[in-house]
């Protein structure tokens, strides 16, 4: 069983340093965003983490115990390298000054090469807080003089990843191809019972048939099955064009 982790980052067990950090303001937007493209960076030899800032609960199906059994069972399936909570307020997330620390301490600690974020548009205030909090922990993570855990450091790249809450028609600045690992993807997100299943209409289309459709758009739009989107602000560089679909 891979551990979640929801000590102080001053306190985790030395790891080595992780390829990718994807941060989501709640357990199952990580799945939800980019579980195939975790899912493929694994398959890969990728060293890929999820950092969750809160329990995401209340919630009208779930509890704190049931919503940890789910974040358990979809971290088994991604077969995620490293997972840990922060503990942060949810429903109330905010960017402070003392959440800012936390968060740029679990990246000096881990020392992801890249940061996930989510998109810097939505309707959900956490996920809003979420990425200004994360793109200033960034910054914080290399400064000097501090007593904040691990030593300084600066992830490469903040990405972007869409989980979003608002009807937009989003224009992604890349798109991965999962379509080898959809139904990975696909177990992740239903090991979320309390979110995506119970209560919810079992007449198609069902919430699961949606995002079916929806990664299978994102796939049409590279000729391919299924696809997931991201964002950059920073220009990205090409060692080649090989890699391009």
């Amino acid at each position: 069983m891979i551990p979640i982790h929801t000590e102080h980052p001053g306190k985790l067990p030395p790891i080595e340093p992780l390829d990718l950090l994807v941060v989501a303001p709640h357990p199952d937007d990580a799945e939800l965003g980019m579980g195939g493209t975790i899912a493929k960076m694994r398959s890969l030899g990728m060293r890929v983490g999820v950092l969750d800032l809160t329990t995401g609960e209340p919630t009208p199906h779930g509890s704190e115990a049931i919503r940890k059994t789910e974040t358990a069972t979809a971290t088994e399936r991604l077969q995620l390298t490293w997972r840990g909570n922060a503990g942060l307020p949810n429903r109330k997330l905010q960017h402070t000054l003392e959440s800012r620390e936390l968060v740029a301490s679990y990246f000096r600690v881990l020392q992801p090469r890249w940061i996930f974020a989510p998109y810097w548009e939505d309707a959900h205030p956490d996920h809003v807080a979420a990425t200004d909090l994360i793109e200033a922990a960034r910054f914080w993570a290399k400064l000097s003089k501090t007593d904040m855990p691990g030593e300084r450091f600066h992830p490469e790249r903040v990405f972007y990843y869409f989980c979003i809450h608002l009807k937009l028609a989003v224009q992604p600045s890349w798109i991965v191809d999962i379509s080898e690992h959809w139904e990975t993807k696909l177990a992740a997100i239903e090991a979320y019972q309390s979110q995506f299943i119970v209560g919810r209409p079992s007449e198609p289309p069902t919430m699961i048939d949606r995002l079916r459709d929806e990664a299978a758009n994102w796939g049409r739009l590279i000729g391919r099955p299924y696809g997931e989107p991201f964002a950059t602000k920073e220009p990205l560089g090409l060692e080649s064009l090989l890699g391009v679909i």
